[in-house]
């Protein structure tokens, strides 16, 4: 049995995971905050043109030194592209295990992402290599080279499922919110163009 670090009730909750990747730790943790609490269908959608570079996201986190983006308001991004691949190809499978027990995944949302390391695999050069810096600056690098693995656990549920704790269902309401709240307002201007185009 497949153990997760979710340590709450999780009959309601539809998990899916994959370990043995080997991609940043960094960017996997900015990419799952990226989707956690949003409708798990637009989240698959906004991967999607993340994957492609047509969208960057923000990290909130390990972001020393990163420069900042227009597009998300002078924020601090960059575009995980084998990221992004690799947590929409888990959500999609969490998707397809809702699908399975006859849920509706339209209505479902990322209640769970979660990145964890797993194994680390030492690795020194071969001796060519190590012979040609012999000493200096950047000496502790050439001698070693670790492959750092990871996993990814997704979760997807109602908003109403019994295992939610408070913070979390804050959370979706918060983010639901927001999106009503966008769509009015795009409506609205919608709207206001047309009245104006009108008038000329």
């Amino acid at each position: 049995m497949t153990k997760y670090s979710y340590n709450m009730d999780r009959k309601d909750i539809v998990f899916s995971v994959e370990s043995g990747l080997n991609a940043s730790f960094k960017d996997l943790c900015a990419v799952c905050d990226y989707i956690r609490y949003r409708n798990a269908s637009a989240a698959i959608a906004m991967l999607e043109k993340v994957s492609k570079g047509d969208i960057p996201i923000e990290f909130k986190r390990h972001n020393k030194y990163m420069g900042s983006r227009h597009e998300l308001g002078g924020k601090k991004g960059r575009y995980p592209k084998k990221c992004a691949k690799m947590v929409r190809k888990v959500l999609i499978n969490a998707c397809a295990n809702a699908k399975n027990k006859g849920m509706d995944v339209d209505s479902m949302y990322v209640v769970h992402a979660a990145p964890n390391k797993t194994i680390i695999i030492p690795r020194t050069p071969p001796k060519g290599v190590r012979a040609v810096r012999s000493g200096g600056y950047g000496y502790t690098t050439m001698r070693k080279s670790n492959i750092e693995l990871a996993k990814i656990e997704i979760g997807i549920a109602y908003k109403d499922a019994s295992g939610l704790g408070n913070g979390m269902t804050r959370a979706l309401n918060a983010t639901t919110r927001a999106k009503r709240v966008h769509k009015a307002k795009t409506n609205g201007e919608k709207v206001e163009a047309k009245i104006s185009s009108k008038v000329h």
